[in-house]
Parts: structure tokens; C-alpha cells; sequence
């Protein structure tokens, strides 16, 4: 049964369900994971969230890199232990990876070392999230915000590479439009998808600019997706776009 989410802070939680939202889905760096007292502080916020924080997203903060000459193994594996505690304490289903700052591979940097880093980093996470009801969905992103990881397919391909059930794939709609990732890639690799993201033209709310979501929803069916489906976008005007959005995501997608 397919459940309608919103990418927005966790202050929001209680609009959002007021709203009739299933579910939140927040930023993993929102949590301050590298600051104790913070940390401490915003943790009940999610745990307690009067809506549920089922997906979370922006795992790693821009300065943590995970390919490329700087990367601090220490660090990583620090944050990916205490991320994975923490989503699970929290009751995260699904955790993205996009983080495009993070994983952008430096100028002169053998594209074979970054896919070994990012191999060997997928394979770390699948470790930390094992057992825990978290899966990590790996976020295909667009020419403009990284290097590594710009398709379904290539994001498939490193799934198949780890073959570890805690890792799958994310399609984002908005994504896919900017790099013209076809739309049968959602039926191509059905069985990798675990997470969706939507926008519309310009980044802004599902509903208000010209995305063919016929044809998007025409695939999605056809792949037979019945899971999670937030809205990761701009919003000029709060008080009428979530409402209208909402309505406009049940209706295309059903339930």
C-alpha cells in the first residue's frame, strides 16, 4: 500500500499529520550526530515525533568525504555506527543516501578509486544497518550536484555489486528529469526500488508545473512499486501547496 510522505523538519511533524500525511521524512544531519549535547537534546524530538519519521534523507553532512584523497575512515565509521543506532531507535524503514557534496569525486581522481571508496562504503553501511529494519536506498542526483551516481542504472549497478538486502535504490523524479533517465528504468530495475522522491517543474510541489506524471505513475505501476513516496521540493506557499499536494499525490498514485 503505497503511503505519502513530506521532506521537511521535524518541527513540521505536527502539520504535516494534520494535514493527512503518513509519515515525515527528515535529514539525517538534522540530528547533529558529531555534537553529543545536540545530539541528546534532538533525538526525542524524532522519537517521539507525532508523526512517523519512516525515511530520512541528506546522510552525510557536505564536509565528510566519502571518495577522493580526504577521506577520514575513522569518521565515517563513527557516523555510520551512530546513524544506524539512531535511526533505529527512531524507527527509520528507509535511509538515502544522496549527500552529493560528500560523494563528488575531486577533479583528477581516478574514477575506478571512487567506485571502490563508494563500493566500500555501501558495503560498511549494509554492515551497520544489518538487523536494524533500515534500508539504505542509494540516490541517483543530477550532473549539478555530483560526480558519482547520476542514474537508476548506475545506481543499480552498485547495488548489484554489495548484493546485500540492506541496500537498494531510490528513483526521484526530479532527478531523472534533469538527467533524462528514462522512465523505463523504473520498470527495468523494479525490483532494486525502495524509496520514491517527487517534484515538479522547477523543483517546486507535486501538482503545480508540467512533469509527465501519467506517465511516471503508468511506470510505477507497471513496476509494481506500493511503497513509500515523499515530496522533496520547494514550497512558495505552505498554507495552500501541502494540502494541494497531497490531494494531487493520491490522486495520480492512488493508494
Amino acid at each position: 500500500m503505497r503511503s505519502f510522505g513530506w521532506c521537511s523538519p521535524i518541527e513540521d511533524a505536527g502539520e504535516l499529520r494534520k494535514r493527512g500525511f503518513d509519515y515525515i521524512e527528515c535529514a539525517v544531519v538534522s540530528l547533529s550526530l558529531e555534537n553529543e549535547r545536540e545530539f541528546a537534546e534532538k533525538l526525542p524530538l524524532f522519537i517521539e515525533s507525532p508523526l512517523p519519521v519512516r525515511a530520512m534523507n541528506i546522510f552525510f553532512p557536505g564536509d565528510l568525504k566519502v571518495v577522493g584523497p580526504d577521506v577520514d575512515d575513522a569518521r565515517i565509521a563513527r557516523y555510520v555506527e551512530k546513524a544506524a543506532e539512531a535511526l533505529h531507535r527512531i524507527g527509520v524503514e528507509t535511509v538515502v543516501l544522496g549527500s552529493g557534496k560528500a560523494r563528488h569525486s575531486p577533479d583528477g581522481w581516478e574514477p575506478a578509486r571512487a567506485d571502490e571508496q563508494f563500493l566500500g562504503l555501501l558495503s560498511r553501511m549494509a554492515d551497520a544497518f544489518a538487523g536494524t529494519g533500515t534500508v539504505l536506498a542509494i540516490e541517483p542526483l543530477n550532473r549539478k550536484e555530483t560526480n558519482l551516481v547520476m542514474t537508476i542504472a548506475e545506481a543499480v549497478s552498485f547495488a548489484e555489486q554489495v548484493n546485500r538486502p540492506e541496500i537498494r535504490v531510490l528513483a526521484d523524479f526530479y532527478h531523472m528529469q534533469e538527467e533524462g533517465d528514462p522512465l523505463t528504468s523504473l520498470v527495468t530495475y523494479s525490483k532494486w526500488l525502495q524509496h520514491i522522491h517527487l517534484a515538479d517543474t522547477g523543483r517546486l510541489s507535486p501538482g503545480t508545473g508540467v512533469y509527465p506524471y501519467a506517465d511516471f505513475t503508468a511506470a510505477l505501476n507497471q513496476a509494481g512499486y506500493a511503497g513509500m513516496i515523499s515530496a522533496e521540493c520547494t514550497v512558495k506557499d505552505k498554507e495552500r501547496e501541502l494540502t494541494a499536494s497531497l490531494d494531487f499525490m493520491r490522486r495520480v498514485f492512488g493508494r
